[in-house]
């Protein structure tokens, strides 16, 4: 139903919003028994709701990984790049840990080594990227000479024991100990009925 245009309005001292003066004394009484304007967005709310508007709408929250409490605005750009205990993944073996925690893992895992395979030389993981760029393939002789060295050793050395031999010998004096500390225990805590 349009409202007529010529038809003259007035200002209601509750809400501040315009209605035509035929309805003014009715809509005053309804509006400021049932309406109440809140303090922050300045929004016309109900009465019966303005807590759970402001709860809703204004408190400040808690950020549900670190507890600490904020505006309610600030809360997503908190959890995406601030919050100490958001997780973050390792730049050199992206493992995924608690950001406040990531500055120590890098310190020990960026110092572990893998072998380029353009020059042969083991590169330390925080240094690849910029070795990557100066590396032209050349074998260091000196690393050359020091692999040769060591293969040399292997080779006149004295023969390695298999991992799978020890770890069958290791099991089997296992079950025995095992075996024999049963019978004893059985024997020595018998129960006589």
């Amino acid at each position: 139903m349009a409202v007529a245009s010529d038809q003259a309005t007035s200002i209601c001292t509750h809400c501040d919003r315009a209605i035509p003066s035929t309805n003014l004394d009715l809509h005053f009484a309804h509006c400021s028994r049932n309406l109440e304007k809140c303090k922050i967005c300045e929004d016309m709310v109900p009465r019966k709701f303005a807590e759970e508007h402001y709860l809703s709408t204004h408190a400040p929250v808690a950020c549900s990984l670190c507890s600490e409490t904020m505006d309610r605005e600030i809360l997503a750009v908190h959890k995406g790049e601030k919050c100490p205990k958001r997780i973050v993944t390792c730049d050199y073996c992206e493992f995924p840990l608690p950001a406040i925690d990531l500055f120590e893992h890098q310190e020990v895992c960026g110092n572990r080594t893998e072998l380029c395979h353009l020059c042969s030389r083991y590169i330390r993981l925080r240094e690849r990227d910029a070795h990557e760029g100066t590396c032209n393939g050349i074998i260091s002789s000196i690393a050359e000479s020091s692999r040769n060295a060591r293969a040399t050793e292997r080779e006149r050395g004295p023969p390695r024991r298999q991992p799978q031999e020890f770890s069958k010998k290791r099991l089997l004096f296992t079950i025995a100990i095992t075996g024999i500390a049963v019978l004893l225990g059985s024997l020595l805590f018998q129960r006589k009925v």
